[in-house]
């Protein structure tokens, strides 16, 4: 359930913070006058009228509402870390227009005056946990908010695997890996691939091939609830797994990953004029005349 009260607000600061220091004082006055504030830097401390500084488990643990200034980037970071803590999260935009931090510098005042109103947008995204099974250690998982990708591993060579849904052969194939993709995700790295955009609200993930050698290789879109797997298939092959494009871990022969949509989902607060579309207008630029 939602908390309809923000009275203790977390602020989660980008890593180049230095460099906004005169927009972060801004959103910190702003911020303070609905509540109590506390303060997580991901890099350098700047100067926010002598705020708590905390870390990001204790925003978890405290906040009513968690905010995170920087861009799309700094907001993936946030969702994964706060997602076990079911702390809404709003993100506030730095930079160029973001998919999923779409509170602007301009309508700042305006924005965050109607979101602490009650007047917003509420959304749930889901994200993805990779389970890795390694054959000399105990599994470890990771989770994605975007995507998690498998790719060679200092080589520019192809690689060859399988991918299995809920034990059934999907495919075996070559190519420089795989981007298994959230919704949140389809806007990313998986639609430089060729993968489809899917809409936030869909309960689906799509598995788009990188540079696959077999051209009738074409992205496949799943049901967020059906597992996947992936195992390499040529016994001297090495490759690697990224979750977010942060997190990785290396695979071998006879490793499995193991994927699947995570227990708990993040739920995002945009403004009240969010348009998911006309974001999609914008920053794919549909609508500019060739």
């Amino acid at each position: 359930m939602l908390k309809t009260s923000f009275k203790t607000i977390g602020l989660i600061i980008r890593q180049d913070s230095f460099e906004h220091q005169a927009e972060i004082s801004t959103i910190c006055q702003s911020l303070s006058a609905y509540g109590k504030l506390l303060i997580h830097f991901m890099g350098e401390q700047v100067d926010c009228a002598n705020h708590p500084v905390v870390t990001i488990n204790q925003i978890g643990e405290q906040a009513d509402l968690a905010v995170s200034v920087g861009g799309d980037g700094t907001l993936l970071t946030a969702a994964r870390r706060l997602v076990d803590y079911a702390t809404p999260l709003v993100g506030i935009n730095l930079g160029r227009l973001g998919f999923l931090a779409d509170v602007t510098m301009a309508g700042l005042d305006r924005q965050l005056g109607e979101i602490f109103e009650g007047i917003y947008n509420v959304e749930k995204r889901f994200l993805l946990e990779g389970q890795i099974h390694m054959q000399d250690a105990e599994p470890v998982s990771y989770i994605a908010l975007n995507d998690i990708i498998l790719h060679s591993h200092q080589s520019i060579s192809m690689i060859e695997f399988e991918v299995f849904t809920d034990d059934q052969l999907i495919n075996k194939q070559r190519a420089d890996g795989l981007i298994v993709s959230t919704p949140t995700g389809s806007t990313a790295y998986a639609l430089s691939g060729g993968g489809p955009i899917m809409h936030p609200t869909l309960d689906t993930v799509a598995l788009v091939p990188i540079c696959p050698h077999t051209l009738s290789n074409r992205p496949i879109v799943l049901h967020a609830s059906q597992q996947i797997e992936i195992r390499l298939s040529q016994p001297d092959m090495v490759a690697q797994i990224s979750f977010d494009g942060i997190t990785r871990a290396i695979i071998k022969y006879g490793d499995r990953v193991k994927i699947s949509r995570y227990a708990k989902e993040i739920t995002l607060l945009h403004p009240a004029d969010y348009d998911y579309f006309n974001i999609l207008r914008a920053k794919l630029k549909w609508s500019n005349q060739p």
